[in-house]
């Protein structure tokens, strides 16, 4: 297990540096040689023996203390001098605002098959001034903070199958800037609740302009183009939605049901605000759905199956589900669904053959 005060060498890469920060089980963040601190996951890292031994022989072992101010003291003149000549890369014509939040599985078609890193990307010729954090129990945790050159993207952390199971709230405050610029930028903030059944779909994951692989992407500001542009998209599919439908008469309309139906039981898919209810209050109402589609799907011609999606959480509305199932709905066979669509957080129920 690494400890802040360790030193390093890179599994990949030339040189190593000194552990500032411990972020999780899997990564840390390393001081290099040159003085910056960048993200690495312990996987990638090794002890450096060498200097660990000189350490152990020396007559005085430093104190972590020692490490830990050497990475936060000022930079000499030097120094600072040689970091601002480091190269920014600046895309001509790039000089919107466009910040988003990654996710990048290690494996798309199976994002729950290992870790997923989590990146915010940088996709303008601005300077971001950056503070993260998670938001669950009413409060904002920070879990990063520091500065994000243009054009680039910085890897936040990982995610693990039960990190995803109870996901929370991602918070961002975004100050963004240029070196020259003919207008100061309003700062930015934005809470994204992201639902855990999207990461069970390899659909979520598509190819894009920032990774190699297949990522899941949300952005963090919109234009004001593009807000009218989405809501005048609205608008027109509901519009035409109506043109296309047929005039009503007193006959009650009969819905055609597809073969398989998806029910999202999760509860924000079910309600708009929780505020008030109590878990079983909560339980009370994932049921009340899961036997009203049930019996929609029975009463149906068409509906074969019905895979009811209800995540992996502290498992009791899967087990509560399952109960039902094996005592007022036995004659229907139920399994797993399928693994690659949903992970491990969905059932389904063949209603028939």
């Amino acid at each position: 297990m690494y400890q802040v005060g360790d030193r390093v060498k890179f599994m990949n890469d030339v040189g190593g540096g000194i552990i500032t920060k411990i972020v999780g089980k899997n990564m840390v963040h390393v001081e290099n040689e040159d003085g910056f601190e960048i993200p690495v996951m312990t996987s990638e890292i090794i002890l450096d023996e060498i200097d660990q031994e000189a350490v152990t022989n020396s007559d005085k072992k430093p104190d972590v203390s020692d490490f830990i101010r050497r990475g936060t003291q000022k930079p000499k003149a030097e120094e600072r001098k040689q970091k601002v000549e480091e190269p920014i890369t600046i895309i001509r014509g790039n000089d919107e605002p466009k910040f988003y939040l990654a996710f990048l599985p290690e494996n798309a078609r199976n994002p729950l098959d290992g870790q997923t890193k989590v990146y915010l990307v940088n996709d303008s010729n601005f300077f971001i001034l950056y503070h993260f954090s998670h938001f669950a129990n009413e409060q904002y945790v920070t879990q990063e903070a520091g500065k994000l050159e243009p054009n680039t993207k910085l890897m936040l952390g990982t995610l693990s199958q039960a990190d995803i199971a109870n996901l929370p709230a991602f918070g961002f405050q975004l100050m963004f800037y240029k070196d020259k610029s003919s207008r100061l930028e309003k700062p930015l903030r934005k809470r994204i609740a992201i639902n855990p059944v999207k990461f069970y779909k390899s659909g979520s994951f598509k190819e894009n302009d920032f990774f190699s692989g297949k990522a899941m992407l949300y952005k963090l500001n919109e234009s004001d183009m593009e807000k009218a542009m989405k809501e005048l998209t609205n608008k027109e599919l509901k519009k035409q939605a109506r043109e296309k439908e047929p005039a009503r008469n007193s006959e009650k309309v009969k819905v055609e049901l597809p073969e398989l139906l998806e029910v999202d039981l999760h509860i924000d898919e079910l309600i708009d605000n929780t505020a008030g209810l109590s878990n079983k209050d909560m339980l009370d109402l994932q049921m009340k759905t899961f036997r009203e589609k049930m019996e929609e799907a029975i009463s149906s011609n068409a509906v074969k199956r019905v895979v009811f999606i209800h995540g992996l959480g502290n498992g009791v509305l899967k087990a509560e589900l399952r109960r039902e199932l094996s005592s007022k709905y036995k004659k229907y066979a139920h399994q797993d669904a399928s693994f690659q669509e949903y992970g491990y957080g969905a059932t389904m129920v063949i209603v028939r053959r």
